[in-house]
């Protein structure tokens, strides 16, 4: 489990084809306190992987072709910039939200733009991710926790202030990059629990009812 609050951003060092067609990441990632031990889980990207080597300050981790597909792990380019998480332990400060670290799916960057100092992201929305999208409702891109600003039928908008911005690997974004989206943990539990007890007919409950209603 993390928060969307990133601790550090690393480069991306190699990536080697792996078993079943996944792949192998190694990363530069600098020191850490207390030291990354193996086996801990750390969120790339916003993407729950596993530290399988230590090299000096290079993390190593087994990716599987799953996650390749859903992410855009598998298309950054040798010396991109990485956002970095270590998993949250009890009893620490939540300053997000609550993220798995499970990518729900990509969204391919459609503009950048400003609103005073703030950036302003917007994000195409394909239909795999409509139904856990709400306004003002929370979402991790690329590991980041930020708030739904603006939203439409097929474009969703986030907001940036400059210290997230400049911190994290979003300041190298361009127009028609993709980004990993992990919608809010809530909202597909409770989408869920609609799909699988709502009764069929006209008044079934369902989310394009509650998004019509307004919630």
């Amino acid at each position: 489990m993390f928060t969307g609050i990133i601790q550090k951003t690393g480069r991306l060092m190699g990536r080697n084809a792996g078993v079943g067609g996944g792949a192998r990441l190694e990363l530069s990632a600098g020191t850490w306190d207390p030291p990354v031990a193996l086996g801990e889980s750390i969120s790339v990207q916003g993407a729950c992987l596993t530290v399988s080597g230590i090299r000096g300050d290079a993390l190593c981790f087994d990716v599987l072709a799953e996650t390749l597909a859903r992410t855009n792990l598998g298309a950054k380019p040798i010396g991109a910039r990485l956002n970095l998480e270590r998993a949250m332990r009890t009893g620490d400060f939540i300053g997000g939200h609550f993220v798995t670290g499970h990518v729900d799916g990509r969204s391919g960057v459609a503009a950048i733009g400003r609103a005073g100092g703030d950036r302003v992201l917007k994000l195409k929305c394909g239909t795999n991710l409509q139904a856990g999208i709400v306004m003002k409702g929370s979402v991790a891109i690329d590991g980041i926790s930020l708030t739904i600003a603006g939203l439409s039928e097929d474009t969703f908008e986030v907001r940036i202030i400059p210290f997230t911005w400049e911190n994290t690997s979003l300041a190298d974004l361009r127009e028609g990059d993709t980004v990993n989206v992990e919608t809010d943990l809530i909202g597909k539990h409770v989408q869920r629990y609609l799909e699988r007890t709502a009764a069929p007919g006209p008044r079934a409950l369902t989310m394009k009812r509650l998004r019509d209603a307004g919630f």
